[in-house]
């Protein structure tokens, strides 16, 4: 009777590991703008950590106006690629 693979077999026999996927995800930045992938990296990294002082007054003075849903809806969006594109910095 056959034993079922140990853990290292998994390893070893899956082609996506997560350390391959954080391979493949740095080098799309990497080919799209080989010089400017580490500045880029910590831009953002840097945004997503001052973005959420841009919330409070929006916040505190309410979401009134439909100017107001949308400026924070396009605030949470470039949240969201912020942390996207800055996640991997400095690893």
């Amino acid at each position: 009777m056959a034993s079922p693979p140990s853990l290292s077999d998994q390893r070893s026999t899956g082609s996506n590991t997560p350390s391959e996927r954080r391979d493949d995800q740095r080098g799309r930045l990497e080919r799209a703008a080989p010089g400017f992938a580490t500045p880029i990296r910590a831009v953002g990294f840097w945004a997503a950590i001052a973005m959420p002082i841009l919330y409070v007054p929006l916040l505190v003075t309410g979401l009134s106006s439909s100017l107001d849903g949308l400026l924070f809806l396009a605030l949470l969006a470039g949240h969201f690629l912020a942390l996207y594109v800055g996640h991997a910095h400095r690893r």
